[in-house]
Order: C-alpha cells, then sequence, then structure tokens
C-alpha cells in the first residue's frame, strides 16, 4: 500500500532523500526511483501502479517523482481520493540555483559543453514553461495543500543537507512514523555522501540578474506564505 510520495522539487535533493530513507529498514520503494505515473504514465492502469507497493506489509511504502510537485489539481484530487491519508514530503531550495542546476542537467542531455551554450540558451531554458513551474514553490504548494491537510505535507530545505542532514532525516522519520535512532548511528561518510551532484560549474555573473529577476518576487512571497525567513536566497 502507498504510505508516501516526495513530490520534488527537481534540483532540491531529491535523489540524496531517496538514497537515505532507501537504506532505512522500514521503508520500502519500487525498483525505480521516479514512478512517474501520476504525470505521465497513467496509462499503464491502477493496477500496474499499485503492484509496486504490495509487498512487505510491515513497511511504509513511498515513492519520490519530482514533476509530481506541479501535478494539476485534478490530479491531485484523483491521488487523495486514492490515498487520502499518505504523507508528502517537499523540499525546496533557492530557486536561482535550482534553476540553474536543472539547465546544467538539460546541457549534458543535449550533449553540450558549457562553452558552448550562450547566455541566450540558458535565458530560454530559465523562461520554459518546465523550468518556471519547477521553481514556483508556493503555487506547487497551495495546490497540493487546497486538497491535503498541511499536517500531512513535511516542507523541508535543501540547505539543511549540507548543514544539518542528521535533522532533516529526524524530521523525515518523525514524519513518516519510521524509527529516527537509524539515522543517528549511520556513519558521516554515508550521511554526508553527495549523490547524483551536479556539474558544478559556478552561475554565471551575467545570468545572476535575469534569475534574480525571475524569482526575487516569488522568494519574498513564499517566506510570506511559509513565515521563513529566506533572506539568504535573495
Amino acid at each position: 500500500m502507498l504510505n508516501f510520495l516526495g513530490i520534488g522539487a527537481q534540483k532540491a535533493g531529491t535523489t540524496w532523500l531517496y538514497e537515505m530513507l532507501a537504506k532505512h529498514p522500514q521503508i520500502a520503494f519500487p525498483p525505480m526511483k521516479e514512478v512517474h505515473f501520476w504525470n505521465a504514465q497513467q496509462h499503464l492502469g491502477l493496477q500496474w501502479y499499485e503492484q509496486l507497493f504490495a509487498g512487505d506489509a510491515s513497511k511504509i511504502h513511498g515513492e519520490i517523482t519530482p514533476a509530481y510537485g506541479f501535478l494539476p489539481l485534478e490530479t491531485i484530487r484523483q491521488i487523495h481520493t486514492l490515498y487520502p491519508d499518505i504523507r508528502l514530503i517537499y523540499l525546496i531550495r533557492n530557486p536561482i540555483y535550482r534553476a540553474w542546476s536543472s539547465a546544467l542537467m538539460a546541457l549534458g542531455r543535449a550533449e553540450m559543453q558549457i562553452h558552448e551554450a550562450s547566455d541566450q540558451w540558458f535565458i530560454d531554458h530559465f523562461n520554459s514553461q518546465g523550468s518556471l513551474k519547477r521553481g514556483d514553490y508556493e503555487s506547487c504548494l497551495r495546490n497540493w495543500r487546497q486538497i491535503y491537510p498541511s499536517e500531512q505535507l513535511l516542507i523541508l530545505n535543501f540547505d539543511q543537507i549540507k548543514q544539518n542532514p542528521r535533522a532533516l532525516l529526524t524530521q523525515c522519520s518523525q514524519h513518516l512514523g519510521i524509527d529516527e535512532s537509524f539515522y543517528k548511528n549511520l556513519p558521516d561518510e554515508i550521511i554526508y555522501q553527495k549523490v547524483f551532484e551536479g556539474a558544478g560549474h559556478p552561475l554565471r555573473e551575467s545570468l545572476r540578474p535575469v534569475l534574480q529577476n525571475l524569482y526575487t518576487d516569488k522568494i519574498l512571497s513564499l517566506a510570506d506564505y511559509l513565515q521563513q525567513d529566506l533572506s539568504a536566497w535573495s
């Protein structure tokens, strides 16, 4: 039975979280990290999907697909009808750096080197609907919270992965109802390992104003919505 969903955001630490949760003896995942059922694979049928979570009933079953963050309301309602009690996890990251990291990933998929990509290439990617939707955390959260109670949705910050990953995993454990002591005993070299690390190219300074123009107002609005200090993102 499905017990939880990781719903994003892309390039905000979801692969690291998947790797850490997959190590926990009380957690069970499908063979793949990203199932993409609700955004792209519904033609396979609900029975196919539910079979992915039909294993050991003593475990907590879930999946993490970042594209779920910006699902349309009607799809979120459909999920709620089937799974009203699931727990949800959403990671947020400074959207300026999330957009840059996403663009670098797209660059690699296009088999391009960074010196081959003009500023305009990056600007076009930043302004693509996919990138903009993934960076609009407030809209994503408002949609999910419109259907699910806020207490079922845990919001985590990518910065915690660098600063205090054990505390983040403790929050996750408490949210999912699993033994949090497991992560207290996990060695540092595992907890602090970099998973699916990007190319690491620093943000082009010529592109910083473009991204600030796209996201400064969204950051301020999100900080007000979540009642959190996100001034470090500006």
